[in-house]
Protein backbone atom coordinates (compact mmCIF):
# COMPACT_ATOMS: atom_id res chain seq x y z
CA UNK A 1 0.00 0.00 0.00
CA UNK A 2 1.52 3.27 -1.23
CA UNK A 3 2.36 6.19 1.70
CA UNK A 4 -0.56 8.38 -0.06
CA UNK A 5 -3.45 5.87 -0.42
CA UNK A 6 -2.51 4.77 3.42
CA UNK A 7 -4.82 7.17 4.93
CA UNK A 8 -6.97 7.02 7.94
CA UNK A 9 -6.90 10.74 8.37
CA UNK A 10 -8.69 12.04 5.03
CA UNK A 11 -11.72 9.96 4.88
CA UNK A 12 -15.05 10.02 2.93
CA UNK A 13 -16.25 11.66 6.03
CA UNK A 14 -13.95 14.40 6.02
CA UNK A 15 -15.01 14.80 2.65
CA UNK A 16 -18.79 15.25 3.93
CA UNK A 17 -17.65 17.74 6.77
CA UNK A 18 -15.70 19.73 4.01
CA UNK A 19 -19.35 19.89 2.16
CA UNK A 20 -21.11 20.74 5.17
CA UNK A 21 -18.36 23.55 6.10
CA UNK A 22 -19.42 24.72 2.46
CA UNK A 23 -23.39 24.51 2.97
CA UNK A 24 -23.12 26.43 6.17
CA UNK A 25 -24.20 30.20 6.13
CA UNK A 26 -23.21 30.23 10.14
CA UNK A 27 -19.28 31.85 10.69
CA UNK A 28 -19.41 30.16 14.55
CA UNK A 29 -20.72 26.66 12.65
CA UNK A 30 -18.07 26.67 10.11
CA UNK A 31 -15.59 27.42 12.70
CA UNK A 32 -16.54 24.96 14.38
CA UNK A 33 -16.44 22.10 11.76
CA UNK A 34 -13.23 23.37 10.24
CA UNK A 35 -11.15 23.13 13.93
CA UNK A 36 -12.77 19.53 14.58
CA UNK A 37 -13.08 18.12 11.40
CA UNK A 38 -11.15 19.48 8.73
CA UNK A 39 -7.58 20.92 9.89
CA UNK A 40 -5.91 17.89 11.47
CA UNK A 41 -6.75 15.80 7.96
CA UNK A 42 -5.55 19.05 6.22
CA UNK A 43 -2.20 19.00 8.28
CA UNK A 44 -1.21 15.28 7.63
CA UNK A 45 -2.42 15.73 3.75
CA UNK A 46 0.53 18.19 3.88
CA UNK A 47 2.72 16.50 5.82
CA UNK A 48 2.47 13.53 3.60
CA UNK A 49 3.46 15.37 0.37
CA UNK A 50 6.05 17.04 1.76
CA UNK A 51 7.69 13.89 2.86
CA UNK A 52 6.78 12.25 -0.15
CA UNK A 53 7.85 14.42 -2.84
CA UNK A 54 10.88 15.77 -0.47
CA UNK A 55 9.75 19.34 -0.92
CA UNK A 56 12.39 20.60 1.17
CA UNK A 57 13.63 24.37 -0.39
CA UNK A 58 11.77 26.53 2.15
CA UNK A 59 12.58 29.69 3.42
CA UNK A 60 10.61 28.95 6.99
CA UNK A 61 12.69 27.44 10.02
CA UNK A 62 10.82 24.64 10.61
CA UNK A 63 9.27 22.32 8.09
CA UNK A 64 6.10 22.36 10.35
CA UNK A 65 5.61 26.25 9.66
CA UNK A 66 5.27 25.33 6.40
CA UNK A 67 2.33 22.76 6.99
CA UNK A 68 0.41 25.70 8.70
CA UNK A 69 1.33 27.54 5.82
CA UNK A 70 -0.57 25.16 3.52
CA UNK A 71 -3.41 24.72 6.12
CA UNK A 72 -4.08 28.58 6.39
CA UNK A 73 -3.67 28.68 2.19
CA UNK A 74 -6.16 25.69 1.80
CA UNK A 75 -8.49 27.48 4.91
CA UNK A 76 -8.74 30.76 2.84
CA UNK A 77 -8.02 30.56 -1.15
CA UNK A 78 -9.22 26.93 -1.57
CA UNK A 79 -11.57 24.97 0.95
CA UNK A 80 -14.47 26.77 -0.74
CA UNK A 81 -14.13 26.08 -4.00
CA UNK A 82 -14.25 21.99 -3.95
CA UNK A 83 -17.18 20.82 -5.73
CA UNK A 84 -17.82 17.32 -5.16
CA UNK A 85 -20.49 17.15 -8.60
CA UNK A 86 -17.31 17.16 -10.57
CA UNK A 87 -16.35 13.97 -9.68
CA UNK A 88 -13.27 14.02 -7.82
CA UNK A 89 -12.63 13.39 -4.25
CA UNK A 90 -11.73 16.52 -1.47
CA UNK A 91 -8.69 13.91 -1.26
CA UNK A 92 -7.11 13.92 -4.82
CA UNK A 93 -8.35 18.02 -5.45
CA UNK A 94 -6.91 19.30 -2.40
CA UNK A 95 -3.52 17.11 -2.48
CA UNK A 96 -3.11 18.52 -6.42
CA UNK A 97 -3.37 21.61 -5.10
CA UNK A 98 -0.95 21.12 -2.27
CA UNK A 99 1.50 19.58 -4.66
CA UNK A 100 1.44 22.57 -7.04
CA UNK A 101 1.16 24.89 -4.80
CA UNK A 102 4.73 23.91 -3.24
CA UNK A 103 6.43 22.85 -6.31
CA UNK A 104 5.67 26.76 -7.13
CA UNK A 105 7.04 27.77 -3.92
CA UNK A 106 9.90 24.97 -4.14
CA UNK A 107 10.95 26.28 -7.81
CA UNK A 108 10.78 30.06 -6.07
CA UNK A 109 13.31 29.39 -3.39
CA UNK A 110 15.46 27.27 -5.83
CA UNK A 111 15.65 30.11 -7.84
CA UNK A 112 16.70 32.29 -5.51
CA UNK A 113 19.42 29.50 -3.98
CA UNK A 114 21.24 29.91 -7.43
CA UNK A 115 20.89 33.69 -7.26
CA UNK A 116 19.68 33.76 -10.67
CA UNK A 117 17.35 35.36 -12.58
CA UNK A 118 14.07 32.81 -13.33
CA UNK A 119 12.77 32.41 -16.52
CA UNK A 120 9.49 33.60 -17.22
CA UNK A 121 7.45 30.58 -18.51
CA UNK A 122 4.30 31.80 -18.37
CA UNK A 123 5.13 35.03 -20.70
CA UNK A 124 6.94 32.35 -22.62
CA UNK A 125 4.08 29.86 -23.22
CA UNK A 126 2.36 32.98 -24.44
CA UNK A 127 4.60 33.59 -27.73
CA UNK A 128 3.74 31.56 -31.35
CA UNK A 129 6.70 28.92 -32.17
CA UNK A 130 7.07 30.87 -35.14
CA UNK A 131 7.64 34.42 -33.89
CA UNK A 132 10.77 35.54 -35.06
CA UNK A 133 11.17 37.16 -31.96
CA UNK A 134 11.70 33.82 -30.36
CA UNK A 135 14.85 34.42 -30.90
CA UNK A 136 15.58 36.83 -28.09
CA UNK A 137 14.82 34.06 -25.65
CA UNK A 138 17.34 31.17 -27.15
CA UNK A 139 19.94 29.43 -25.16
CA UNK A 140 17.94 27.71 -22.94
CA UNK A 141 19.85 25.25 -20.79
CA UNK A 142 18.05 21.80 -20.71
CA UNK A 143 17.28 22.08 -17.19
CA UNK A 144 14.58 25.34 -18.26
CA UNK A 145 13.23 22.72 -21.51
CA UNK A 146 12.02 20.62 -19.57
CA UNK A 147 10.82 23.03 -16.64
CA UNK A 148 8.58 24.12 -19.96
CA UNK A 149 7.90 21.05 -20.39
CA UNK A 150 6.50 20.26 -17.63
CA UNK A 151 4.25 23.61 -17.12
CA UNK A 152 2.99 22.65 -20.49
CA UNK A 153 1.95 19.36 -19.77
CA UNK A 154 0.28 20.27 -16.62
CA UNK A 155 -1.88 22.60 -18.26
CA UNK A 156 -2.73 19.61 -20.56
CA UNK A 157 -2.73 16.94 -18.62
CA UNK A 158 -7.07 16.03 -18.72
CA UNK A 159 -6.56 16.15 -22.84
CA UNK A 160 -3.21 13.65 -22.51
CA UNK A 161 -5.12 11.58 -19.79
CA UNK A 162 -8.78 11.45 -19.75
CA UNK A 163 -8.47 8.28 -17.23
CA UNK A 164 -8.30 9.79 -13.52
CA UNK A 165 -6.21 6.88 -12.99
CA UNK A 166 -3.97 8.23 -15.61
CA UNK A 167 -3.70 11.82 -14.49
CA UNK A 168 -2.96 10.70 -11.07
CA UNK A 169 0.20 8.62 -12.10
CA UNK A 170 0.98 11.51 -14.57
CA UNK A 171 1.31 14.05 -12.19
CA UNK A 172 3.61 12.26 -9.78
CA UNK A 173 5.72 11.75 -12.63
CA UNK A 174 5.60 15.74 -13.42
CA UNK A 175 6.21 16.39 -9.93
CA UNK A 176 9.55 14.31 -9.91
CA UNK A 177 10.80 15.85 -12.22
CA UNK A 178 9.84 19.71 -10.80
CA UNK A 179 11.58 18.41 -7.55
CA UNK A 180 14.73 16.51 -9.25
CA UNK A 181 16.94 19.26 -7.74
CA UNK A 182 15.96 17.68 -4.00
CA UNK A 183 15.56 13.84 -5.32
CA UNK A 184 18.71 11.62 -4.39
CA UNK A 185 19.67 9.64 -7.11
CA UNK A 186 17.49 7.03 -8.26
CA UNK A 187 18.13 4.35 -11.02
CA UNK A 188 15.93 3.19 -12.93
CA UNK A 189 14.03 0.33 -11.33
CA UNK A 190 14.29 2.35 -8.14
CA UNK A 191 12.51 5.02 -10.03
CA UNK A 192 9.47 2.99 -11.16
CA UNK A 193 9.71 1.27 -7.54
CA UNK A 194 9.49 4.62 -6.01
CA UNK A 195 6.17 5.99 -8.25
CA UNK A 196 4.33 2.43 -7.83
CA UNK A 197 4.69 3.14 -4.08
CA UNK A 198 3.54 6.63 -4.39
CA UNK A 199 0.57 6.06 -6.96
CA UNK A 200 -0.55 3.28 -5.68
CA UNK A 201 -0.50 1.95 -8.72
CA UNK A 202 1.39 -1.51 -10.91
CA UNK A 203 4.01 -1.31 -12.81
CA UNK A 204 2.41 -1.67 -15.94
CA UNK A 205 0.19 1.12 -15.66
CA UNK A 206 3.00 3.40 -14.81
CA UNK A 207 4.88 2.03 -18.12
CA UNK A 208 1.68 3.16 -19.92
CA UNK A 209 1.78 6.47 -18.70
CA UNK A 210 5.72 7.06 -18.82
CA UNK A 211 5.75 6.31 -22.69
CA UNK A 212 3.19 8.86 -23.36
CA UNK A 213 5.04 11.07 -21.44
CA UNK A 214 8.72 10.46 -23.16
CA UNK A 215 6.89 10.55 -26.75
CA UNK A 216 5.67 14.44 -25.60
CA UNK A 217 8.67 15.04 -24.15
CA UNK A 218 10.94 14.16 -26.92
CA UNK A 219 8.29 15.97 -29.71
CA UNK A 220 8.97 19.34 -27.80
CA UNK A 221 12.99 18.94 -27.44
CA UNK A 222 13.05 18.66 -31.05
CA UNK A 223 11.29 21.36 -31.57
CA UNK A 224 13.23 23.36 -29.44
CA UNK A 225 16.44 21.52 -31.21
CA UNK A 226 15.05 23.14 -35.03
CA UNK A 227 14.48 26.18 -33.67
CA UNK A 228 17.99 26.35 -32.24
CA UNK A 229 16.34 27.21 -28.78
CA UNK A 230 18.23 24.97 -26.55
CA UNK A 231 21.68 25.95 -25.78
CA UNK A 232 24.87 23.85 -27.32
CA UNK A 233 26.44 21.08 -24.36
CA UNK A 234 28.83 20.11 -26.61
CA UNK A 235 30.52 24.12 -26.70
Amino acid sequence: MSRISGRNYFTEETERYIIKYNSSTDPEEKQKIFTEHIYYPFYKLAECIIHTFKFYNTDVDQIEDLKYDIVRMLYEEKIDKFDPGRGTKAYSYFGTIIKRWLIAYSNKNYSLRKKAIPLDLESFKDIPESDPELEVISELSLSEFIDIWVEETYSQLTILFPEESEQKIADAILTLFRTRQDLEVFTKKALYVYLKEITGYETVYVTRVVLKLKTTFYDKLKKFQDQGLLADRSR
